[in-house]
């Protein structure tokens, strides 16, 4: 690797200067508990879009699209340009009954619309994912990426360095810290990667048809054959909708955002601004890697291309702007996992508890549980390299968990009928049989590819669901119909201007998806 210039470092540490003054400046204002974990709900659309942008978008994104782009070939995009239907979907229902609800944390819907046992464990499961994986993983690949450039960084002092600085302005700032940081690193990540992009497509003579022929077979392609390794057609038909789902719809991390909003509108113009922020990373982080085939070849390590690609091909300066751009990318989704895990503890688990504490007292049991979360996931973090191939089996593990969570959400929010012991039990035999499913693959029982996994899984979590509601224990005894689906949901508030209605941004949105679909097919 080059040697990083003088001007790069300064580059880098005015990105961490003003990030720590954005997190002062909004840290003197957040004073209560709904401060610390819903911004006020506060948001505007334009930073709820950015943020989630720029919390999706971690260094282990960075450096595996590109990687795999490089090395098998695009197809793993996917993931990241259809994340616009959830996003859609959404808008449309869940937006108005999350903000309808005034719920502070996503278990909190399943209390009401089941009960408080629902809430418990996918309070739980979505604690230890968010820490010990998502935070946790985030580090260990940022410090190991960071590595690449400043060999003399140890690696278990640089995690426990970027959780500080990422902890600092979350425990001091809260959430409209992380959103308003979050929107600077959006827009680094935009800036720097658009560069590359730029710089790469540049050495090719910006010819289409000359990347075209610099790459193999279906490379550039988004639809695989049934028996390909990487992503086969139906993992993304049917697995990668429903992983999305429970990510952008479901998931605390992502979804905090939504629910600090200071209105419908903004919430579902910020949703919408999400999705389309989504389609970009296909040309400014995944076909980088396709053009780096003919202009770096014989690169082994998948990992190793985009450290490359910055030291080799990026003239002095713009190497700050990428790297900035590369810990911006860390920084926001630790921050987001840090800001939601503590939000979980204090809401779900503290505060039930002590029912009578005030608003500062949870705004400073918020701020210790988050040093505490950032403490545990700094330590452990290095500790991922003892586990070899088994850190990779983990990031399957969402394909247990994501089944019977989004059978409660997706199908509980249409079946009117379905009762607590249904979703419970949903829960326990869904995780149990996805865990089944998942050995069974590992051990080469079953040949099936995991997000396809996913999509059978949810299939057997919907038909316990159903036959446990009909036929098991009738304990649904209360009034849930603002909690699941009618048609008043999807409406656009009256007098808006058919250029502010969401439901023409949704349209757009899946134009958009669907060009992207047939031009990479």
């Amino acid at each position: 690797m080059g040697t990083i210039s003088t001007i790069d470092l300064l580059v880098i540490a005015a990105y961490f200067l003003i990030v720590l003054v954005i997190g002062i400046w909004v840290g003197l204002k957040t004073k209560t508990g709904e401060d610390l974990f819903l911004g006020g709900r506060t948001l505007t659309w334009g930073v709820i879009g950015a943020s989630l942008f720029a919390s999706n978008i971690s260094s282990t994104t960075l450096i595996g699209l590109t990687g795999a782009a490089y090395t098998t070939g695009i197809a793993n995009s996917n993931y990241e340009w259809l994340s616009g239907l959830p996003l859609i979907i959404m808008a449309a229902i869940f937006i108005p009954i999350y903000l309808r609800a005034k719920i502070t944390t996503v278990p909190e819907y399943l209390e009401l619309r089941y009960d408080h046992r629902s809430r418990k464990i996918f309070s739980t499961v979505t604690i230890v994912t968010s820490v010990l994986v998502d935070m946790a993983g985030g580090l260990y690949a940022g410090a190991v990426v960071l590595q690449v450039f400043f060999p003399e960084l140890p690696l278990s002092y640089t995690c426990v360095g970027l959780a500080l600085i990422a902890g600092f302005y979350t425990a001091f700032g809260g959430l409209k810290a992380v959103a308003y940081t979050d929107t600077l690193q959006a827009i680094i990540l935009l800036l720097g990667c658009s560069i590359l992009t730029y710089m790469l497509f540049e050495r090719l003579d910006f010819s289409w048809d000359m990347l075209r022929s610099s790459v193999p077979d279906q490379h550039l392609s988004v639809i695989r054959p049934s028996d390909d390794p990487t992503l086969p057609w139906l993992g993304t038909l049917v697995g990668v909708p429903l992983l999305g789902f429970w990510y952008w719809v479901t998931n605390q991390y992502v979804t905090q955002r939504v629910l600090a909003a200071k209105n419908v509108q903004h919430a579902r113009w910020g949703a919408m601004l999400g999705g389309f922020l989504k389609i970009l990373p296909l040309f400014i982080m995944v076909l980088p890697g396709a053009m780096a085939i003919s202009i770096i070849p014989g690169i082994e390590n998948g990992d190793m291309v985009f450290p490359t690609l910055i030291a080799e091909v990026l003239p002095v300066g713009v190497v700050g702007i990428v790297l900035a751009g590369l810990i911006s990318a860390i920084m926001s989704s630790v921050d987001s996992t840090l800001n939601s895990a503590s939000t979980l503890v204090v809401v779900d688990f503290v505060k039930p508890a002590r029912p009578g504490i005030d608003g500062r007292q949870v705004a400073k049991i918020g701020r210790i549980t988050t040093i505490i979360i950032m403490i545990i996931a700094a330590v452990w973090a290095p500790q991922i390299a003892n586990f070899g191939g088994l850190w990779l089996y983990l990031q399957q593990m969402f394909a247990i968990i994501v089944p019977p969570i989004a059978t409660l959400f997706l199908v509980g929010v249409f079946y009117k009928r379905a009762t607590p012991s249904a979703a419970f039990w949903t829960l326990i035999l869904g995780f149990a049989f996805g865990v089944g499913l998942f050995l069974a693959r590992q051990n080469q029982v079953i040949d099936l590819h995991f997000a396809v996994g996913v999509g059978v899984m949810f299939v057997v979590c919907t038909v316990i669901f159903v036959l446990i509601s009909i036929f098991g224990p009738q304990d649904l005894n209360k009034d849930v119909s603002e909690l699941v689906f009618d048609k008043s949901l999807i409406a656009e508030q009256k007098g808006t201007s058919l250029i502010a209605d969401y439901r023409l941004h949704s349209v757009l949105l899946l134009a958009a998806m669907l060009w992207v679909l047939f031009t990479f097919w």
